[in-house]
């Protein structure tokens, strides 16, 4: 098997990566659920409801990481297409040389 740091094929490397990014959110959610519902325990034995305003900040940063991963990143995602961009910018410098 091969170590992911010696990949040169741009495709694999470019899977590897964003599966990478969408196993980080799993696990950031994951994280989210676990820690917010021991909150929410901690919250309702003290007879006060205040687990709600972490879940909603964590909540929001959650939202922002999924956008980022699934939406940002996907293959007509905001990133590559500047990539491309820079790409095509680098090569008409090229030519003009």
């Amino acid at each position: 098997m091969q170590h992911h740091n010696f990949i040169t094929d741009p495709i694999e490397r470019l899977a590897r990566k964003r599966a990478g990014a969408k196993l980080g959110w799993y696990i950031h959610a994951g994280t989210y659920l676990a820690v917010n519902l021991l909150l929410v325990v901690l919250s309702a034995s003290s007879g006060r409801h205040w687990a709600v305003f972490p879940a909603v900040g964590w909540g929001i940063g959650l939202a922002i990481h999924g956008v980022v991963v699934f939406v940002l990143a996907g293959s007509s995602g905001l990133h590559e297409r500047m990539v491309q961009a820079e790409r095509n910018r680098i090569a008409r410098q090229g030519n003009s040389s």
